[in-house]
């Protein structure tokens, strides 16, 4: 799509007043280096009046604060000026001194200003207010480049879907559901009479929620560019300004010029930014009162769309469409819901396809192992994963995007960048080939739709100094407490290893500590998997679920049930640690082979670890 921007820029002519403005500036500004006929009187030193008056040859002198200008009887020499001037000093005996030698004295009279810098102090200083006022007051009403005063103004950017660059539905995949809901509004925008005759009313706002990256904005201009019509769009952030009431002018402004296109779409991304509840659980309200007229206005703009002949359409976005004030979502504002959630295991194979048009790839490339490889990728990382891969295509000075690098994108991705830098000591790198073992051995034995794909000892990322890399066999939405017991003991299996090897713990395994910690107290307190708790949900749902909040506070609960609930989550750690050390001894003389052969090689992937653990056996 093509960005268009109205050139309503100010217009530049100056009138008659702006001309005598600018000449009245250039007087007052060349008057003061105009010459003063009293700057032109010589100064003399103060010891020298003294002596002149003391030799009675001073006629009369007139006296100042800041000078003495005195004229003299005779000319000490001839053609030497007769009026001198000199700056006095503190002296309580000159008016006696001047007495006593017959000098006429007295203070010297105010010299009145001119005529014309008494014009100019009286009529520039307003002249130039009116020209201020008078510039920015076109700068606002012209509606051209954001100026001081034009903070009202909508900052959302107008795109009119061409040829070229139109996004369409073809352009947008794995979201098919999302997709059938807004080609109704498509169809309704090009043929709005249709749904007239028989009396049936599109909806006014059309919420898409869902993850970050799911193509949320995407959609948005895939309905424009169907459509055919103007779409502008703008985030919730930019309505919210310092200035007091200057998100509900924005609003205003956004809708008249809305109106004017119509039929257009107005797409407004993280409409969270200021349509967050005005209160809270309690019922008390809000202290953001800029945020909530902002709030305000928008309601009552969508309330005014009735009786519009063009329709105009408010598609909007969030990924916290649980914090929304209820007053956008009742029918009539937002009338529909469009959840824009990950692809599956199909979609992200149309969306591979879509982003692998755009490179050359390599006839081998089989894009079904990488969608199978990418469960729980958003269209966005999909994206960044086949520009990963073509960057490291080209890197390698290859002329074509191989399997290779789209596997290579994908641990990238994941586990982050290799650090072939980061250079361990012997006796680090073998723990760390043992712990890796134990994480794939205990893994390939536990139930689950995952296998081991990969064993590597090369450090990626922050902090990672090794990583086993599982790979979903298939798509999987439910998991049961067999699954999550085994997915415990294969976090559990690397420092398990390290007990069985050497008999002592690292600090290897944090990570994997905290993770099965977080499964566990989720099988007990929120999925209610516990025998002794009961199913019961002890942890209260926080943060986002759109956003991966994790953060999940306990309800308030007994003593004697917060240590029940204690005791259960470490019954369930204790278990699977049980269950990955039985498996580690039974399997000892695979756990030392494997670790040999990957401190020679450093990674063990493909055929060869699959019939490396083939021989593996549960106890």
């Amino acid at each position: 799509m093509a960005i268009r921007q109205d050139d309503n820029r100010p217009n530049r002519r100056f009138g008659i007043i702006n001309l005598v403005l600018i000449g009245f500036g250039v007087l007052l500004l060349f008057s003061n280096f105009l010459p003063n006929p009293a700057a032109q009187v010589p100064r003399v030193p103060y010891s020298l009046f003294i002596d002149q008056v003391n030799g009675s040859n001073v006629k009369r002198a007139y006296i100042t604060s800041d000078q003495i200008r005195y004229e003299l009887k005779e000319p000490e020499e001839e053609g030497a000026p007769t009026v001198l001037s000199t700056t006095p000093i503190f002296d309580m005996d000159l008016p006696q001194r001047l007495e006593s030698h017959g000098v006429e004295f007295a203070a010297a009279p105010p010299q009145k200003p001119s005529f014309l810098t008494t014009a100019l102090s009286w009529v520039v200083p307003p002249l130039i207010f009116i020209l201020v006022l008078q510039f920015f007051a076109r700068r606002q009403m012209g509606g051209g480049a954001q100026g001081a005063l034009s903070f009202t103004k909508s900052k959302a950017k107008v795109y009119v879907p061409d040829e070229e660059s139109r996004v369409t539905f073809a352009d947008v995949a794995g979201v098919d559901e999302a997709k059938a809901e807004l080609a109704e509004i498509v169809d309704f925008l090009k043929k709005p009479e249709r749904y007239a005759a028989i009396g049936a009313r599109i909806p006014k706002g059309v919420l898409l929620v869902g993850p970050p990256g799911t193509g949320k904005t995407l959609l948005s201009k895939a309905v424009a560019g169907e459509a055919g019509v103007a779409f502008f769009i703008i985030s919730g952030s930019e309505f919210v300004e310092l200035f007091v009431g200057a998100g509900a002018a924005r609003v205003r402004d956004l809708f008249e010029e809305a109106k004017k296109k119509a039929p257009c779409i107005i797409f407004i991304d993280e409409l969270d930014a200021i349509g967050k509840s005005r209160s809270g659980s309690m019922g008390v309200v809000g202290g953001n009162d800029e945020r909530e007229q902002t709030l305000n206005q928008l309601l009552t703009e969508m309330d005014g769309f009735a009786g519009q002949d063009k329709p105009v359409i408010v598609l909007a976005a969030t990924n916290q469409p649980e914090t929304l004030d209820a007053a956008l979502l009742r029918p009539g504002r937002f009338d529909r819901q469009v959840l824009v959630d990950r692809p599956d295991l199909s979609g992200r194979k149309l969306i591979l396809e879509i982003y692998a048009k755009k490179v050359k790839l390599s006839s081998a490339v089989d894009l079904d192992k990488i969608a199978q490889a990418t469960s729980g990728f958003a269209g966005a990382d999909l994206a960044n994963l086949v520009n990963e891969a073509a960057l490291l295509a080209a890197r390698s000075y290859r002329t074509e995007v191989e399997q290779g690098d789209l596997n290579e994108a994908i641990e990238r991705v994941v586990a982050g960048l290799e650090k072939k830098s980061r250079v361990l000591q012997p006796d680090e790198k073998k723990v760390v080939a043992y712990h890796e073992v134990g994480h794939a051995i205990v893994g390939h034995l536990m139930p689950g739709g995952s296998k081991v794909a990969k064993i590597s000892i090369v450090p990626r990322g922050m902090s990672a100094l090794g990583y086993t890399l599982q790979l979903p066999t298939e798509e999987r939405f439910l998991n049961s407490k067999e699954d999550l017991e085994g997915q415990i003991a294969t976090l559990l299996g690397g420092r398990s290893a390290e007990e069985v090897v050497f008999g002592e713990v690292t600090t290897g395994a944090a990570n994997d500590l905290q993770r099965a910690t977080d499964i566990a107290e989720q099988m007990v307190g929120t999925f209610g998997m516990s025998e002794t708790l009961g199913p019961l949900a002890y942890d209260k749902q926080g943060g986002s679920r759109f956003l991966g909040g994790n953060n999940n506070p306990r309800r308030v609960v007994s003593d004697a049930t917060a240590q029940a609930i204690d005791k259960e989550v470490r019954s369930l750690v204790d278990n699977a640690h049980n269950k990955a050390l039985a498996i580690l001894n039974h399997n000892r003389g695979l756990l030392e082979s494997i670790s040999e052969k990957i401190l020679e090689k450093e990674v063990i992937e493909g055929d060869d670890l699959k019939e490396l653990l083939a021989s593996s056996v549960m106890p």
